[in-house]
């Protein structure tokens, strides 16, 4: 493992890039500011590519607002009108998507500054996040850690607490397997018979609807351009897809088959112990360097807006518990 300093903070605290390898050619890099995941080189008959969006500096994270690479926390997604209730007492979140609350509020985990240790070939990054930040309840202990093994990328999540709580964490990497252009002619399949529909807001109405007959049934391998703007109510709240895939009705206990992209010589394999996975194929990215739709995130997850949806499985944390999930990005030739 290597690191360097990226850069500093506008405080003056600063911000080291650690770059992992595996001998079959794999390689990534992490920053320390959102636990960010900033390069992903697979290896090509060419030599390698790198298949997800971001910057070789520092400043031009402190102002992204499309949360690339980041970890999403302390709620990944949405949460409706910036508000839950938790033992019968009512919590106000910080608010930064209209009335509700997105990927942890104003100032999520994707903006903070995360003590970061290499343990062997492991990179190990920690943040405590303090009772009241962004609105949400109990000290938050939390530790995200990164590793290669045999052409996998394995992110595990793990977090305590001293006060019951909500948790929801996943990493918001924008994937191009193609390295340039649009996401369009990538094929996706995803191991859900369900999904989510949302209201204008693109907060889940609480419906888990069949897949079947619907644009929404990637069960087999469909290129993403032949769905993405079909006649269809919900893909135009969306500007595409930005919808959440149920793969369980509970997170697993080891990582389970959920999505296979593939494009361009390179297949990936989305691997997890969560209930669900958010499929966003970039359609808010505008401008440059990254245009509309030339990434698409696969954000392993539990469902958006679970704490005012008892039905849906439950993201609290509570004392003497622990929070933990797995997810594995597996790379090979198409």
């Amino acid at each position: 493992m290597q690191s360097h300093l990226l850069g500093r903070m506008p405080d003056g605290t600063p911000v080291h890039a650690y770059t992992l390898r595996d001998p079959g050619g794999l390689s990534a890099t992490v920053i320390q500011y959102g636990a960010r995941l900033t390069t992903l080189e697979v290896p090509v008959a060419a030599g390698v590519r790198n298949v997800t969006l971001g910057f070789d500096a520092l400043e031009p994270y402190l102002s992204d607002g499309a949360h690339l690479g980041a970890i999403a926390g302390r709620f990944a997604n949405r949460i409706a009108g910036g508000r839950f209730t938790l033992d019968g007492r009512e919590y106000r979140l910080s608010v930064n998507n209209g009335a509700n609350t997105l990927h942890g509020g104003a100032v999520g985990f994707a903006h903070a500054v995360w003590q970061a240790e290499p343990e062997g070939e492991t990179l190990v990054l920690t943040h405590v996040s303090p009772d009241g930040d962004q609105g949400f309840p109990g000290t938050l202990h939390c530790e995200v850690r990164y590793r290669l093994q045999g052409g996998d990328l394995v992110i595990d999540y793990e977090a305590t607490t001293d006060a019951p709580t909500v948790v929801n964490l996943t990493n918001h990497a924008y994937f191009n397997l193609a390295g340039a252009g649009t996401v369009l002619d990538h094929s996706i399949s995803i191991a859900a018979d369900r999904f989510l529909p949302v209201d204008a807001a693109l907060i889940p109405t609480g419906e888990m609807r069949p897949v079947t007959g619907t644009p929404f049934d990637l069960r087999q391998p469909t290129r993403i351009g032949d769905r993405i703007d079909a006649d269809d109510a919900q893909l135009r709240l969306g500007g595409g897809f930005d919808h959440c895939f149920v793969l369980s009705d509970a997170p697993h206990q080891a990582p389970q088959p959920a999505v296979r992209l593939e494009a361009e010589g390179i297949v990936m394999e989305v691997l997890t112990t969560e209930p669900a996975v958010q499929f966003y194929s970039g359609n808010f990215l505008s401008g440059q360097p990254f245009a509309w739709r030339t990434g698409l995130c696969l954000e392993t997850q539990h469902f958006p807006d679970s704490p005012n949806r008892p039905e849906f499985p439950s993201t609290e944390l509570r004392p003497g518990a622990a929070y933990w999930s797995r997810t594995i990005y597996r790379f090979g030739r198409g």
